[in-house]
């Protein structure tokens, strides 16, 4: 069920157009609620297929992340100080794994892991898979280089991939941010998505943007 106040922004807009970036984010930042700094979200609908296979990838948002996300790191040795000393927030190897068996408690948001490590994380693939955790080599958290990995999404960058119903859904920024600072993430975001699969066109099908509490707007993409 859907709020009053949720009806009367979405009655102000119009369901046939597609708004340009500007006009959309003016539009959701002029009917900011006041009760909290709702989050801006980018859903993109992409011409994708299951023969297509999988689609992930990763983009920097120049304007920084909504939250930083908690990174566990399975390594061991000289691999698991350099980790912990680059900020790495949970760290082990085989005891974090047995851990994660014992008790099934994720406390983390992404992990990264050595190669040496993966054929013992096998015991836990049931448990990281679903949620989208297990460590992939192309999305390059299965690392040597954890000083750089932790760098780099500390620093914004951010991962993603499509849905079942080929949708890829981006929190892009807090809603009391200026203009163009959310801008700058949306097109990154964009950006990031194109160059993962270069060698397909018309990739983006659809894109919208939205508050959280407030209504979907169709965007253009220029």
């Amino acid at each position: 069920m859907r709020s009053k106040t949720y009806k009367a922004v979405k009655a102000k807009t119009d369901p046939l157009k597609k708004y340009n970036l500007d006009e959309a984010i003016d539009f959701i930042k002029s009917h900011a609620r006041k009760t909290f700094d709702e989050t801006i979200d980018l859903t993109l609908q992409l011409n994708w297929g299951e023969k297509d296979g999988s689609f992930s990838g990763s983009a920097v948002l120049p304007s920084g992340v909504i939250k930083n996300k908690k990174i566990a790191v399975f390594a061991s040795g000289d691999n698991l100080a350099t980790a912990k000393k680059a900020g790495a927030d949970v760290t082990g190897g085989g005891d974090l794994i047995e851990q994660l068996l014992n008790k099934g408690k994720i406390n983390f948001d992404i992990v990264l892991a050595e190669p040496a490590m993966i054929p013992k994380m096998v015991k836990i693939a049931k448990i990281l898979g679903p949620r989208g955790m297990m460590p992939n080599p192309k999305n390059g958290t299965i690392t040597q280089d954890f000083a750089g990995a932790i760098e780099k999404l500390k620093g914004g960058e951010v991962r993603f991939k499509i849905d079942k119903g080929n949708n890829l859904h981006q929190a892009v920024a807090k809603i009391s941010w200026d203009k163009e600072r959310i801008k700058a993430n949306i097109l990154a975001v964009i950006e990031g998505v194109k160059k993962a699969k270069t060698g397909k066109s018309s990739l983006i099908k659809e894109a919208s943007l939205s508050s959280t509490m407030g209504p979907s707007l169709k965007i253009e993409l220029s």
